[in-house]
């Protein structure tokens, strides 16, 4: 793979990345709630998420996808519904957990690590999208004249080293959002506004097409 390629590719994804999404809103409400330290959970869960996305494009699943659009809409429609379970969750839980959102104050434990990491991982694999979004793009960076696996090696460490540092980015950047919603009016705007995010991330799976 050259280096002109490589690059276009790791400007492409870093952009595509850091654009806010339901994985990224995840990992930052997260930090929210349970502390920087606990979001890695969550990052592992979505990362987790993403590469079995990228698996199964390579495995040739996205091509079934389009090809099955029965099945298709039916991974749709699951993920949308359990997008909107979370913004349901959120908008109950709105406001309630403004106690200890003080960042220099320690978190308490929560939810244990292997509830954050499913949830996560739930979260990331609401998107059957995701798949077709990774069938789509990795072929337009993967030269024939050379060896596929190497390059799908490649491209796969370089999205996840790009995924990963903007996991990072809005986990910080909704640990510093602690002390602000420290106000229980405040966190039960955050809260809503969060949950209604998660809405608009589940009307659009609905409202997507293959």
């Amino acid at each position: 793979m050259s280096w002109d390629r490589w690059w276009l590719f790791a400007v492409t994804v870093f952009l595509i990345s850091g654009t806010p999404g339901p994985n990224m809103l995840h990992v930052m409400t997260r930090s929210v709630r349970h502390g920087f330290a606990r979001s890695i959970w969550a990052m592992a869960g979505c990362m987790s998420a993403v590469l079995l996305a990228l698996v199964a494009s390579a495995a040739g699943v996205g091509a079934l996808l389009l090809a099955s659009p029965h099945l298709f809409d039916a991974l749709r429609y699951a993920g949308a519904a359990y997008l909107a379970w979370l913004g349901i969750k959120a908008w109950r839980g709105a406001g309630k957990s403004a106690a200890g959102m003080d960042p220099d104050v320690p978190v308490a434990a929560g939810a244990s690590a292997f509830a954050l990491f499913r949830d996560a991982l739930f979260t990331g694999l609401s998107n059957p999208k995701l798949i077709l979004f990774a069938a789509a793009l990795f072929p337009q960076f993967v030269s024939q004249k050379a060896g596929w696996a190497p390059q799908f090696a490649i491209l796969t460490g370089t999205f996840v080293v790009i995924e990963t540092g903007w996991y990072v980015a809005y986990a910080a950047g909704g640990r510093r959002l602690a002390s602000w919603l420290a106000s229980p009016e405040r966190q039960r705007l955050f809260d809503r506004a969060t949950g209604s995010l998660f809405f608009l991330f589940g009307a659009g799976l609905i409202a997507a097409r293959a």
